[in-house]
């Protein structure tokens, strides 16, 4: 009998042991963990790969070695004298940009052609005046309307290296830099070597200008960077360029202080004689006072236009005002010889600059 109960409870024991096992949760496979190839051998498992941010296809603005041969720019390149310059940018519509005097003086040594997959720039007997900013891009055309492509749009900084011309030549002795409170002025002394060591110098008195990268900085495809020009920097100043050889000068620059904020001109009209009788001659003088480099054009309009013959004589001027302040005084002078009744009455002024327009009128009166 006691070996019948136990044979029971065995048997009782059993089947909870089994019941339990199956309710046991499976365990879900981690990805991470190590893989079964089919021979057997065991494999890490692969990162996925992550793109990098901002990984843009390389330039597409090329240096032609030679047949065959192509190697694509970087930000800045140094490439020696005389050899012919020819770059490649892919695309069946390219624009170019380039230093502006090659445009200037119509250089035949630089040529730009189009094929169908590419553009192409040439320039024969490069120099160290030709030291610049070389761009190429895409132009996107809808119909007659065309627009660049900034998405691709490639530029190198090229140094034509020139160890007797540390200074990108320049055609002036003296160039004028203007000063403004309210924004950085540049000397622009660039080189053709980005080694060289340059600094600034002060005429009169003598004196090096320091360099502290924050008020005063070098910038060797720009040149010198005035941050926030005072009345105190105005002067004659020139750049000293240290190669391999002996020190080297840039032409000189003279730094002139701004007095007039920039903005459309800012206009006054004047007669004389101030009494104006039939038979006299009457001049009326529009003048601007502005920014020393903006040029102004200046339009009339007065009686009895066109067919009464009048002589109009612009002229402008750099003059200094108040602090060593300087200003671009432009005017244009309409002279009207034998006054008849005709041509009494109002005489309107035009000034323009890259600003805007100015409108100004004052009446011619018979005394």
């Amino acid at each position: 009998m006691k070996l019948h109960v136990l044979l029971c409870l065995a048997l009782v024991l059993v089947e909870l042991q089994d019941g339990f096992c199956q309710q046991q949760p499976k365990r879900k496979k981690n990805p991470a963990d190590s893989r079964v190839r089919p021979g057997g051998k065991r494999t890490k498992p692969r990162p996925p790969k992550n793109k990098e941010p901002g990984s843009r296809g390389q330039s597409l603005l090329t240096q032609v070695l030679d047949k065959g041969r192509f190697l694509r720019l970087g930000n800045t390149t140094s490439l020696a004298l005389g050899r012919t310059l020819e770059l490649r940018c892919k695309g069946g519509n390219i624009g170019w940009a380039y230093p502006s005097y090659l445009d200037t003086y119509n250089d035949s040594r630089l040529s730009v052609n189009q094929t169908d997959k590419y553009g192409q720039l040439i320039l024969t007997a490069p120099s160290a005046m030709d030291t610049g900013l070389y761009s190429c891009w895409v132009i996107l055309c809808d119909g007659t309307e065309c627009s660049k492509d900034t998405d691709r749009s490639y530029s190198s900084y090229i140094y034509f290296t020139d160890k007797d011309n540390l200074f990108v030549p320049s055609t002036i002795h003296v160039e004028l830099v203007y000063l403004r409170p309210d924004r950085p002025a540049v000397v622009p002394c660039r080189v053709t070597d980005p080694q060289a060591r340059v600094s600034l110098h002060r005429e009169v008195p003598a004196e090096e200008i320091s360099t502290n990268g924050t008020d005063v900085s070098y910038d060797p495809t720009r040149g010198f960077v005035l941050e926030s020009p005072t009345p105190e920097l105005q002067g004659v100043f020139y750049c000293q360029a240290q190669g391999r050889g002996t020190p080297q000068v840039s032409t000189k620059y003279q730094l002139l202080y701004v007095e007039v904020p920039s903005g459309a001109p800012f206009v006054s009209v004047q007669v004389s004689p101030d009494f104006v009788m039939e038979g006299d001659s009457v001049n009326v003088t529009c003048a601007v006072l502005g920014e020393p480099e903006v040029p102004i054009d200046f339009n009339w309009i007065y009686p009895n236009q066109p067919t009464r013959p009048v002589h109009v004589q612009s002229s402008w001027r750099l003059v200094k005002r108040g602090l060593g302040h300087t200003t671009r005084v432009s005017q244009s002078v309409l002279n009207v010889k034998d006054m008849s009744s005709s041509n009494f009455g109002s005489y309107i002024c035009k000034a323009k600059n890259k600003y805007g327009e100015t409108i100004v009128a004052t009446n011619v009166k018979s005394g």
